[in-house]
Parts: C-alpha cells; structure tokens; sequence
C-alpha cells in the first residue's frame, strides 16, 4: 500500500507540525483549513520553523524551497479525492470527528487511508462512522511534532494489518519511532500523562505545596524537563480538562476524576499558555 500524497486537515499546531514533517520527508502534502487565514497562519509557521533550520544549518535554502514547493492548500474537504493516507488533525471532539470522517468516506478513493491525530477517543468509534472501519487507524503525534520521536499508532477494532503496516512504515519514513497501542481511552501516553497532571493540581487545591515547589519535586526529583502544572499549560488546561473527562467517562473509574480546581480554571477562561493564564502568568 504504497503512500504518495497526504491531506492533513487542520493548520494549527499538531496538523501544521504534521504537514511540515511529512513535507520534508518527501511526500506531496495538501494542508485542509476552513478558512484561508487560519491556513495562512499555519503556513506561516512552517516557513518560519525551516527558516530557522536553514539558519541553524540544518537544512539549506535550496531544500527549503523543495520542502515548501510540495505544499498545496486547500479549502474544500473535496480535494481529498486524490489523497493516499489523510490525518485528521480537527479540534479534539468526537461529533466534529465522526462528521468529518463520514464526508472522507464518500469523498476519498477506496484505498486512502484515514488517520485521526486524536490523543484520547476511541478509534473504533470514530472508524464506526464510516463504511471502512478497517481502513481507519489512530496516528497520535506528540507536540511540538518536528521535535518529539513518538508516534502511538492505535488500531481500531477492525483495523486491517496491511494498513497498520503502511501507516508504522510511513511513521519510520518521517523520522519518528512508531508504537503500537490498542484501542483503549487516553491509550499510553495520556492514560499515564493526565492523572499525574491532574495529581498534581490536586496537591495544589489541596494546599500541600506551592505550583512552584510541586513543579521543583517532579523536575528535580523525578528528573521530568518540564514540572506537571507547567507542562499543563503549555497543553491547554481545556485539553487536559478534555482527556481527563474521556478517561472518566470511557473507564468508569473515580481515579480519574477531574480536580475541581481544574474545572474552575477552564471556567474562568485560563486555559494556559495560548490565554497568557493559567497556573502560572505569560
């Protein structure tokens, strides 16, 4: 199942992030927004981030410009009808999703592959919305995409062999170490992740210690680069907010209640570091 051409819906962080690495891998990328400005923005930042590498060495002019030159934009979800592998990369909410992936299906060819960039609903749900469920698989890039190795490859319940195979060998093409998971809520890394996040802002609610101190523990204890309520803001406290009620809701379990504190900030509107606000001030 060879894969040539790549559509990515979403410009923002992770889908722009994920067109940049498929780019310059090679692949010919067709970048999907709503709206030309948000695509623009997008676009922007890619450009900015291979500017940087030109400038660090990394890369030179030249390959740059090839890397730029295999972008095409896109508007209309009707252009995937040439599309090899999409990668969903929408806001993370499983009606956007399903409707999403239920437009691919009519649209796309019978072999395209369809990926969601999820990193917490269920594959099986969202390949259910569609006439192809085993066609449809989990690729769940890390942020910031150029940077991070991982890349947790979920398989549906129906998910065919041959297009976990296609999918993990594009994954090594890209650069990255693929890992396959099942299709469980929060699969590995937010199933592990959130409820230590989430831990720690219960230390906070609870007056244990300082956001400072509860940071300097994990950081210089458990030797982690960056402390949990930091790492929460560069996530979105609403993201966070997000996966814990999906680990909830999908497992039943009060372990993985979300912290009062957590709703309270998602309330007031600091949802971290994209608001300038939230545990701490940017």
């Amino acid at each position: 199942m060879a894969i040539e051409h790549v559509f990515i819906i979403g410009a923002g962080q992770m889908g722009g992030g994920i067109a940049q690495v498929c780019a310059q891998a090679g692949y010919q990328v067709t970048l999907h927004e709503i709206k030309e400005e948000a695509y623009n923005r997008g676009f922007a930042v890619i450009t900015k981030n291979l500017s940087r590498n030109v400038e660090k060495g990394r890369m030179t002019e030249e390959e740059k410009q090839e890397v730029l030159g295999r972008f095409t934009q896109s508007l209309d979800l009707q252009n995937a009808k040439h599309a090899d592998l999409v990668i969903e990369a929408a806001v993370e909410n499983m009606e956007v999703k399903t409707s999403i992936f239920a437009q691919l299906d009519e649209i796309t060819p019978e072999h395209t592959i369809l990926a969601t960039n999820t990193s917490s609903l269920p594959i099986t749900e969202i390949g259910a919305a569609t006439k192809r469920p085993e066609k449809v698989i989990g690729m769940h890039f890390m942020n910031p995409v150029p940077v991070m190795q991982l890349v947790e490859i979920i398989r549906g319940l129906a998910t065919d062999d041959t297009v976990y195979e296609a999918v993990e060998e594009m994954t090594r093409r890209l650069g990255k170490t693929p890992v396959e998971v099942n299709d469980y809520p929060g699969f590995v890394a937010n199933r592990v992740l959130m409820p230590m996040i989430n831990e720690a802002i219960f230390t906070l609610y609870e007056g244990v210690a300082t956001k400072e101190a509860i940071d300097d523990v994990m950081k210089m204890g458990m030797n982690h680069p960056m402390g949990p309520l930091q790492l929460a803001d560069f996530i979105g406290l609403d993201t966070c907010l997000y996966i814990m009620e999906t680990l909830y809701e999908g497992f039943g379990d009060s372990k993985y209640r979300p912290c009062p504190l957590l709703r309270k900030y998602v309330k007031a509107g600091w949802l971290g570091k994209k608001t300038d606000r939230g545990f701490y001030t940017y």
